[in-house]
């Protein structure tokens, strides 16, 4: 995708403005100082010149005396030099240091606002590798617009500065045009702009193409880095299928797509090279041509020749900004649009609906219990899911939604959390300062074992002899001692122990509402009795609603709906309880069986379907 000049301008300024609004004294203050030591930088390149000038005028005119006073004064020029050389470095840095970090932390807050990192992966059209986008075009965007920024304004200054200077020395040059001499003012300074002119459309020429290969070698380097961190996150399964050629296989289909952009890129520099190798160094000798017939005329001395000289090669090189920086405007568009992309992208997902992109109309609002009201549920691409599905679930309650894989309760339980938008009707919904969700596999943030225990509050919330003793009664006490362990624990536990850390976390937050899915499916019976007598001990009260189709859950639940498939979604039906269903009091004594044989229960087919869902 090809990004046009004004575009990227203005996406730059979308990118800055905000900064510039939230730390106007910080960002405007080191802009001031960077355009300030920028503006004096040229000063002192001006004082060079005359420097220059004087220096081998007291060679030509062989003075050791005025010479030797010239390199005191270059002495000094050239300390001062140095000072604003790297007080403009200093600006520079911070400038681009501090507005980085501040769209870092924009652009991670609005992918995790409201839930928008979820839709965005699941919607059409999403910005593909948000990790880089934020963790590396971010770096390259500030970076690159602050140096392109000041280099522009520099040449900008510098042509303001040695055009005068120029066009003084050049004198007028006599052009005889058919027997008649016209005189051409600053003739130097109309050599200086043919010549970039012409440098700057062999550039044009030959690097127009550099924009998109950028574009589509930075979407190339994300997708292999992607597939290299898939492998290191799915280890394990690549392992046990022994899929490691097909996964080489992949990676080399990956990186041949980095290499093809690669060389596209190589060879467009190779290109402008045979155009920069020379470039410069002409703009070196060309006015000592043009200049060496006035002074061996003895219209100027060599202290003036070497003034226009230099004059020349900085116009010369403020008017070629453009073919100087020409590859780093190629990268710098395709980072800043990538960047655009993604915050783009955000704000797409707060409007994300089946098929139209529009808000589906899922009211979810607070209420004193759970209640889903016509609620109709749909994938991404406009799939019925769930039919106009009707659930209470009053404080105390324990209900349990089943239904055969793929029906929809995962979505369900996804749009009772607020995460699914593909849908129509309402959901009242309790407090979430009351409630927790959890999932079949229970994320594990990085850090130590207690972090994982507390999470989503922080590590130091709750104290060691309360999170201990929650690990006990989940079955966990061999992990105590672990639990100031900083470890990758989504690796180090089994799903089982996940999922009972799971409820662990369940004890140490004490919510009223508990929303569940498939939470206990990698535990065996007795685990599974012990982790659903916490609500009839430590829980007692809080209010159950759980999505499985595990055989046996039913024994834990008041109420019990299934999700029945039909030719446009699945509908929720009550299905009762069977009469051979095993009593609460199988599982309240300290979560054993009491030598009760799981082949001895009712499967769920086993049951009549009743009228009403509610």
């Amino acid at each position: 995708m090809a990004v046009e000049t004004d575009g990227a301008l203005r996406d730059t300024w979308r990118l800055a403005r905000g900064w510039y609004r939230a730390a106007p004294a910080t960002a405007w203050g080191l802009t001031a100082a960077a355009v300030a030591l920028t503006l004096l930088q040229i000063a002192l390149s001006y004082a060079f010149s005359d420097w220059q000038r004087d220096a081998f005028d007291a060679l030509d005119q062989r003075d050791a005396a005025a010479f030797q006073g010239q390199l005191w004064w270059f002495v000094a020029l050239t300390l001062l030099s140095m000072a604003v050389a790297v007080g403009r470095l200093w600006a520079r840095q911070v400038l681009a240091f501090l507005w980085r970090r501040w769209l870092v932390l924009k652009l991670q807050g609005a992918m995790l606002t409201d839930h928008r990192h979820y839709r965005m992966e699941m919607g059409e059209g999403a910005a593909d590798n948000p990790d880089q986008r934020i963790g590396e075009n971010t770096r390259w965007a500030t970076i690159m617009t602050v140096d392109l920024a000041l280099g522009l304004l520099h040449s900008v200054a510098l042509f303001a500065c040695f055009a005068g200077l120029l066009w003084h020395l050049s004198g007028t040059l006599a052009v005889t045009v058919g027997g008649t001499t016209i005189g051409v003012p600053g003739s130097m300074v109309i050599a200086a702009a043919i010549y970039s002119g012409l440098g700057a459309l062999v550039v044009w020429r030959v690097g127009r193409a550099m924009p998109s290969i950028h574009l589509d070698r930075n979407k190339a380097e994300a997708d292999h880095r992607f597939a290299l961190l898939r492998i290191r996150e799915y280890g394990e399964g690549i392992a046990l299928i022994r899929g490691a050629a097909d996964e080489e296989r992949g990676l080399a289909r990956a990186y041949a797509g980095v290499e093809a952009a690669m060389l596209r890129l190589l060879r467009s520099e190779r290109q402008l090279m045979w155009l920069g190798a020379g470039y410069m160094a002409v703009a070196g000798v060309l006015p000592l041509l043009l200049g060496a017939p006035r002074f061996f005329a003895g219209a100027i001395t060599l202290g003036m020749l070497m003034q226009m000289t230099q004059a020349f090669v900085e116009v010369t090189r403020a008017l070629s900004w453009f073919v100087e920086n020409w590859p780093r405007l190629a990268d710098w568009r395709s980072h800043v649009a990538r960047v655009v992309e993604l915050e783009q992208a955000c704000e797409a997902a707060d409007g994300a609906g089946p098929g139209e992109g529009a808000q589906a109309g899922i009211a979810i609002a607070p209420g004193p219990m759970l209640v889903l009201s016509g609620l109709s549920l749909g994938t991404a691409c406009g799939r019925a899911l769930v039919l106009d599905a009707e659930i209470t679930l009053r404080p105390g309650e324990r209900v349990l939604v089943t239904g055969e894989s793929g029906s929809g309760k995962s979505t369900l339980f996804r749009a009772i959390a607020g995460i699914w938008p593909w849908g129509r009707g309402s959901i009242a919904v309790p407090d979430r300062a009351t409630t927790l969700f959890m999932p079949q596999r229970p994320y594990l943030p990085l850090g130590s074992l207690r972090a994982a225990l507390a999470y989503p509050a922080a590590a130091d919330a709750f104290g060691t002899a309360e999170a201990a003793e929650a690990l006990r009664r989940c079955r966990l006490g061999a992990l105590v001692p672990q639990i100031d362990t900083v470890a990758r624990w989504d690796r180090v536990l089994s799903l089982g122990e996940q999922q009972r850390l799971g409820f662990a976390r369940l004890l140490l937050h004490r919510p009223r509402w508990v929303f569940m899915d498939e939470a206990t499916s990698a535990l065996d019976e007795a685990n599974q009795a012990a982790m659903f007598a916490l609500f009839e001990a430590e829980l007692a009260g809080a209010a159950l609603l759980s999505i499985g189709h595990r055989p046996g859950l039913d024994r834990y639940h008041d109420r019990v709906l299934a999700l029945l498939p039909g030719p446009g979604g699945a509908r929720l039906e009550r299905v009762a309880p069977a009469a051979s269903l095993w009593p609460v009091e199988a599982f309240r004594r300290g979560g054993a069986w009491d030598g009760v044989s799981a082949a001895g229960r009712n499967p769920l087919n086993v049951r009549r379907r009743l009228p009403s869902a509610g």
